[in-house]
């Protein structure tokens, strides 16, 4: 079984940390690392901190620093 987006390096998602700006915890998401102008460096999917928080997939990570 192939995975999409396995092959392709750049527009494999990277995961990585980002601090929740509500609690301070540290919250993995997937990032775009590859893509259309202003995808890159965005999160791919909606992520939940363990406070509730929502960290909306098309943000930023760096918005989360």
């Amino acid at each position: 079984m192939l995975i999409n987006g396995c092959q392709e390096g750049k527009g494999t998602p990277r995961i990585t940390e980002v601090k929740c700006p509500r609690c301070g915890e540290f919250v993995e998401v997937f990032v775009l690392m590859g893509g259309p102008i202003g995808k890159t460096g965005t999160l791919a999917s909606d992520e939940v901190c363990s406070c509730g928080q929502v960290l909306a997939a098309g943000s930023y990570a760096q918005d989360y620093a």
